[in-house]
């Protein structure tokens, strides 16, 4: 697994990313999840190896026609250059006419670091601006530092994992979570499935966590393994970055 790296708590997080084979991503989906009303998320990014249509390895969320945000570690080995972004899909093995597709023209990061799996947000700007309907459109965020209590109830999304061994959905899957905050640290929004080995898995990283119509988490990593029922899921806090997403966004221009 590429990217296993030190946690803050002694544990060994697997960073989400999906593995490379020869240089093959293999795609990496949510456990225990459902498969969501084709659409209906219409914010949820794919990223995909360009030269491999269907190649799904990471999430990520449209938050401007121009933006996407995902996290820091989905392009860390990954040239952005490699990159194409999907928006409007639902079945990632069908060329779908409502999927939007893009290259990436530059990225922006905010000091993410790697050991410590701090600040992983990255801002993918698109060649052109994503045409907005009810297919795709941009999803809501939240306010600097905006609290987020535990016990909210949020949905995680993505086309990673089934499980950790598991194969790969064709589908969009979505799951039902709520906000924890043991083990979790400032920087994260921290979710579990009380009672039930569910959770985010490989391949969903980058990937949006709503909240009451929010953009409050970019999905980070696990610990260990997926739907552990020991670790709750890391996101990184949206909300400590929505002055940093608008500065880059002015600084885009128009």
């Amino acid at each position: 697994m590429a990217g296993s790296h030190q946690c803050p708590n002694g544990a060994h997080p697997f960073l989400l990313l999906a593995l490379v084979f020869g240089g093959a991503v293999q795609a990496a989906q949510i456990v225990g999840g459902r498969e969501a009303q084709p659409h209906s998320r219409p914010y949820a990014a794919s990223l995909q190896l360009t030269r491999l249509p269907g190649s799904h390895f990471c999430g990520g969320t449209l938050i401007h026609p121009r933006f996407v945000l995902t996290a820091a570690h989905c392009l860390e080995d990954i040239p952005w250059q490699l990159v194409t972004v999907v928006l409007g899909a639902h079945d990632l093995q069908r060329l779908e006419p409502e999927q939007q597709r893009f290259t990436i023209t530059q990225v922006f990061q905010n000091n993410y670091n790697s050991e410590e799996n701090l600040n992983d947000v990255l801002l993918a700007q698109l060649n052109r601006p994503a045409f907005l309907g009810q297919q795709v459109a941009v999803a809501s965020l939240p306010q600097q530092n905006q609290s987020l209590p535990q016990g909210t109830q949020c949905l995680a999304m993505g086309w990673g994992r089934l499980g950790t061994s598991a194969p790969t959905p064709r589908v969009l899957q979505e799951l039902n979570v709520t906000v924890v905050s043991f083990l979790c640290r400032e920087h994260n929004v921290c979710t579990l499935v009380p009672r039930r080995a569910a959770g985010i898995c490989y391949g969903d990283s980058g990937g949006p966590l709503i909240c009451d119509g929010v953009l409050q988490g970019v999905d980070s990593f696990v610990i260990r393994e997926c739907a552990s029922l020991q670790f709750p899921d890391f996101f990184a806090r949206v909300s400590l970055y929505v002055d940093w997403i608008h500065s880059v966004l002015r600084g885009a221009g128009p």
